[in-house]
């Protein structure tokens, strides 16, 4: 079958979803909606000199009539954080498959009505952790299960980057709680992603969060986080967008009974440490697969086998929830200054603004 893709929100995200749907074999882009024409028409140009094609593409300036649109198969989501939600739900009622950008929402229950919708209607949902696709990460991960690490110990990830007030001020919505998220929501969910699906279920953490600049108006500007898992396994968070004068990047490390791993840079592709003891062999693998970064179009070829083989879709909008939880309750134990159990029963980045 080949696919019709509608895609929202034709900003500076989108245009890698463009160079991905270029590549597919099995699905077209077929329209694209945003409320400025200007950027439609140059995500259309865009996609049709990689594609090599002068085929129809549809332009809505509402979003609504893209939905509407009964050619469409699957919506890309690709807006504001804080219109994922309300986008996401109205194409499920609609009928359609969704590609939605992190986070999945900015309340868990937002979270948990899209998920039902997806299961009421019987509807795909993935959400756009694409670091769970990268090489690397994917075998590490099987290396991880099938035992060559052994126990596992602990798990940081560090998130050191910088955002300047040019940054927060080139749109209106960043920085604010009710639609950029936060920090952590919206720079530090990959790896908070990846350290979750690393290392296990998590049961409790404890969090402070700071506010250093102005420039980063209401959210965050550093954040630090302690992790327990139920296996035992410790992890932890350190998050900032204060480091000067640009980003140093971003840290993922494992520790464990047989191994360290510890990929970073500012495209997290620099190995620091790879060992798996007794087992050079799989170590070097590691290391040549550090610096491939094919993730995107593996996660769209994982969304597109889930709909035609009904293969296992990675990245599902159960597993988009886990993530976001993870940081709610960062955020939640720094309000309340202690230990917080997880799951969640509820929780939105609006409560921040109490």
């Amino acid at each position: 079958m080949n696919y019709s893709i509608g895609l929202i929100g034709c900003g500076y995200i989108a245009q890698k979803h463009i160079e991905t749907i270029s590549n597919l074999s099995n699905a077209k882009l077929a329209a694209v909606s945003d409320l400025q024409k200007e950027r439609m028409d140059a995500v259309v140009s865009e996609y049709r000199d990689k594609k090599k094609t002068t085929q129809a593409i549809k332009q809505y300036t509402d979003y609504h009539d893209l939905l509407s649109d009964p050619t469409v198969d699957i919506v890309v989501i690709a807006v504001v954080s804080g219109l994922h939600a309300e986008i996401a739900k109205q194409a499920l009622q609609l009928q359609k498959h969704i590609i939605l950008e992190k986070p999945i929402s900015l309340s868990l229950q937002d979270a948990d009505e899209i998920n039902k919708l997806a299961q009421v209607n019987n509807r795909k949902v993935l959400v756009c952790h694409q670091m769970r696709y990268r090489p690397f990460m994917s075998r590490l991960k099987e290396l991880i299960q099938e035992g060559y690490f052994g126990k596992l110990y602990m798990g940081v990830a560090s998130i050191r980057i910088n955002r300047s007030k040019d940054y927060f001020q080139a749109a209106d919505w960043r920085g604010s709680w009710s639609m950029d998220g936060g920090m952590l929501v919206n720079q530090g969910i990959h790896l908070v992603d990846l350290l979750v699906w690393l290392l296990g279920e998590p049961i409790t953490i404890y969090g402070e969060i700071a506010n250093h600049s102005h420039d980063v108006k209401d959210i965050e500007d550093v954040a630090t986080g302690i992790i327990s898992f139920s296996n035992n396994v410790k992890g932890v968070i350190d998050a900032n967008t204060v480091t000067k004068p640009v980003n140093i990047g971003y840290q993922l490390s494992i520790f464990a009974e047989k191994g360290t791993v510890s990929i970073g840079g500012p495209g997290l592709d620099k190995i620091d440490r790879c060992y798996i003891q007794g087992h050079e062999r799989l170590s070097e693998e590691l290391k040549e697969l550090a610096e491939r970064k094919e993730e995107h179009c593996r996660m769209y070829e994982n969304f597109i086998e889930s709909l035609e083989e009904n293969a296992c879709l990675l990245v599902t909008g159960e597993e988009g929830k886990k993530a976001l939880e993870l940081i709610f309750g960062l955020y939640r134990s720094h309000q309340q200054g202690k230990v917080i159990p997880l799951p969640l029963s509820s929780f939105s980045t609006k409560t921040m603004l109490d």
